[in-house]
């Protein structure tokens, strides 16, 4: 019988995993829609801290573990906040607190921002993550590991 591969550098793993948040409440579940996620360790997609925790762990393996803000979707940066003129939202795309919209960049990718205030002249947009600065734990269940 061959030994069972384990996460390393450059494996390819397969795995459902969820995220709840410090109160309990769920994130975020690739079970939500059946999909699992697929990822490639080191290819820069997640955080170095978040890779660590799945080294060493194979296909069947179930892990539960938390990390900090800074080890997760890192600390909100002022810097991805924008005050941007009301007038330039319409129906279509109203400016209400809470909304996540859309944004289109000069390179045709969208990035979703949350309004978080409404004036009459000036609708503030985040561009954080939506879970920067918070604590979260993720379980995962690692389906399959293919070595690099």
């Amino acid at each position: 019988m061959s030994e069972a591969v384990q996460i390393g550098p450059g494996s390819h793993v397969v795995m459902h995993f969820s995220i709840k948040l410090k109160d309990g409440s769920a994130a975020d579940s690739t079970r939500v829609h059946g999909k699992p996620a697929r990822l490639t360790i080191g290819d820069g997609n997640l955080t170095k801290n978040f890779e660590d925790c799945l080294l060493g762990l194979q296909a069947g393996d179930n892990r539960e573990f938390t990390l900090a803000p800074e080890d997760a979707f890192g600390q909100p940066l002022p810097e991805n906040i924008y005050h941007i003129e009301r007038v330039r939202f319409s129906s279509d795309t109203p400016a209400e607190v809470g909304a996540i919209i859309a944004f289109g960049q000069p390179d045709g990718r969208e990035i979703p921002g949350i309004i978080r205030e409404v004036t009459p002249d000036i609708v503030t947009v985040d561009f954080n993550h939506p879970l920067a600065g918070q604590e979260v734990t993720f379980a995962v269940e690692i389906l399959s590991v293919e070595a690099p």
